[in-house]
């Protein structure tokens, strides 16, 4: 990596640095992630996000660990509604591989080797009845034995290891208020836990690290709806990923419940939970409540924001320059979107009211975001501003652009159809050409 490449990534990283500390973050590891060679470099970037001020619950899983052993031992569970029964000789070898994990990872992360990030960090990592289970019961006539769910969550006792820099980890196997123990699902207990907690994100795993949309490509964002008709889709499928299906379970109740985002990323790539946290645009699928990206009316504070859009394009002559002063003036009139924090796009309708028209202006998108038409996202907005002030046309001025505003609908027309006081305004050395759509 070049040193520009290592600076504008330090950069660009630090905001996400500054946002998540103090934050609570739930990581939801399955026994896939663990099985697979880039385990270790989860549990660094878990020590590393320690080290950063964040506050982390590791919730791990065992579900292939505990079909191999149950395989060797010649235990075969029978499933009701996508649920283990749990027989006695099942349970046992359960808790057995669920309290090797925990050695597991416990040892991994009390590593303090100098090459990786947990030199010199002195993680405390802690686990404890945090949970207190209770038994499904029959249902359908089907006993589910040692298999369970949440009954409560001791959220005061978490919050004390937290607060004290502690990692908390949970396991799939929770005691109960008689004493008992029970079998839980980890999504169960990720969900319930950054419920409870009211945690900033849950972090899960799976190998393609996100969610595959029809063409291939990973689909950056869900909402918790079209996200639980994508599960409702796997879940018919016999070859289902369980990781992905079990994120989605817990992602979908997390979102409606309060919990902001909730993130899949790739156990496989070196790096991806680090990458999806710390850059702009991530490398993983997000189930949110509220999209990452909006499209809004701008405020007085968006205006250093616009001005760094804005310069580059009047330095090339595209736009016609706009003093701070003016902008602070004008700025009811612009819209924006802003993605996490920073002004990507914005457009003006400045108003003509004598004439009952209204002028599309400054348009600007983002460089790095000029890929996915978010030009005709702000046009869109501000057709529908000029319809509801009843203007009956729109006009836009353009030097490089003409064939763009064209294929909106909007056609070329004379100096003379301006509104008079534009038509004062008009700049005859800059020759801009004049489109207009009639609304």
């Amino acid at each position: 990596m070049r040193t520009t490449e290592l600076v504008d990534g330090f950069r660009q990283s630090a905001p996400y640095v500054n946002s998540h500390r103090g934050k609570t973050f739930v990581v939801m590891m399955g026994g896939e992630a663990i099985d697979q060679p880039g385990f270790r470099s989860i549990i660094n970037d878990i020590a590393l996000l320690n080290t950063l001020g964040i506050k982390i619950v590791l919730v791990y899983g065992a579900r292939p660990q505990i079909n191999r052993a149950l395989e060797k031992a010649g235990l075969n569970c029978d499933y009701h509604n996508r649920i283990r029964v749990t027989d006695d000789d099942a349970f046992l070898v359960i808790k057995q591989v669920a309290g090797a994990l925990q050695l597991d990872i416990t040892a991994r992360l009390s590593m303090s080797l100098s090459n990786t990030p947990m030199h010199n960090a002195q993680i405390n990592v802690v686990s404890g009845n945090f949970v207190i289970a209770q038994p499904l019961g029959v249902e359908d006539g089907i006993d589910y034995l040692h298999s369970g769910r949440v009954r409560r969550i001791d959220v005061q006792g978490i919050r004390r290891q937290l607060d004290n820099n502690g990692i908390v980890v949970m396991g799939p196997v929770a005691a109960s208020v008689t004493g008992e123990s029970f079998n839980l699902t980890a999504e169960e207990i990720a969900t319930q836990v950054a419920i409870k907690l009211k945690a900033e994100k849950i972090i899960g795993f799976n190998e393609a690290g996100g969610i595959v949309a029809d063409d291939g490509d990973i689909t950056a964002e869900l909402m918790p709806n079209y996200a639980e008709h994508l599960m409702w889709q796997m879940e018919q499928k016999a070859d289902a990923c369980t990781a992905t299906v079990a994120f989605l379970h817990a992602a979908i109740t997390a979102c409606r419940s309060g919990v902001p985002r909730c993130h899949l990323v790739s156990y496989g790539e070196n790096g991806a939970m680090l990458q999806e946290l710390f850059s702009r645009d991530g490398i993983g699928t997000q189930i949110v409540t509220e999209a990452a990206e909006r499209l809004r009316a701008a405020s007085i504070t968006d205006i250093g924001g616009i001005l760094d859009l804005i310069r580059p394009l009047e330095q090339q002559g595209l736009l016609v320059r706009r003093s701070r002063e003016q902008l602070e003036m004008e700025i009811d009139q612009f819209v924006v979107i802003e993605r996490d924090g920073l002004i990507i796009g914005c457009a003006a309708l400045y108003p003509f009211p004598e004439e009952n028209v209204g002028e599309f202006a400054c348009l600007a998108v983002h460089e790095q975001y000029r890929d996915a038409d978010r030009g005709s996202a702000l046009l869109k907005n501000i057709i529908q501003l000029a319809r509801q002030r009843k203007y009956y046309r729109l006009f836009a001025l353009t030097t490089r652009s003409i064939h763009w505003f064209q294929e909106h609908g909007f056609e070329l027309v004379t100096v003379q159809d301006l509104p008079e006081k534009k038509q004062q305004l008009y700049n005859y050395q800059r020759r801009s050409k004049i489109l207009a759509l009639d609304l």
